[in-house]
């Protein structure tokens, strides 16, 4: 099954880290992606770029509003997410786990509804 693993943390908080703290932490997410991907459960990954760069869309009584910046205040941001294919739950919370930003901010683990030919789920 697939899941995906979202990477939650302060973007003030980690702007507050040295730069051998950030480079540390870089360390960290490289050896955790090379794990994923020699033990072949790595489908995708990403760091996103920050929340200042996020527009939210919305369409109500068919207008669409563009707002600059995420859908809501938050006090931890979505940073990045990876895309796994494990074979149960208890598998991805292991990895989700050992994710370098569950030990500064959180992690959320959210199985994938796969979609079947003609929408179906």
């Amino acid at each position: 099954m697939k899941y995906l693993i979202l990477i939650y943390g302060s973007e003030t908080s980690e702007a507050q880290l040295s730069s051998n703290e950030q480079e540390h932490m870089m360390g960290d997410y490289l050896a955790y992606t090379q794990q994923l991907a020699r033990e072949q459960v790595l489908r995708a990954g990403e760091q996103l770029k920050a929340i200042s760069t996020a527009t939210t869309v919305r369409v109500r009584n068919g207008k669409v509003a563009h707002t600059d910046g995420p859908f809501a205040e938050t006090k931890e941001q979505l940073g990045g997410f990876y895309l796994v294919d494990m074979p149960s739950k208890d598998a991805a919370l292991a990895w989700a786990e050992k994710c370098p930003g569950a030990r500064f901010g959180s992690i959320e683990l959210r199985p994938i509804a796969e979609m079947q030919a003609g929408g179906a789920r």
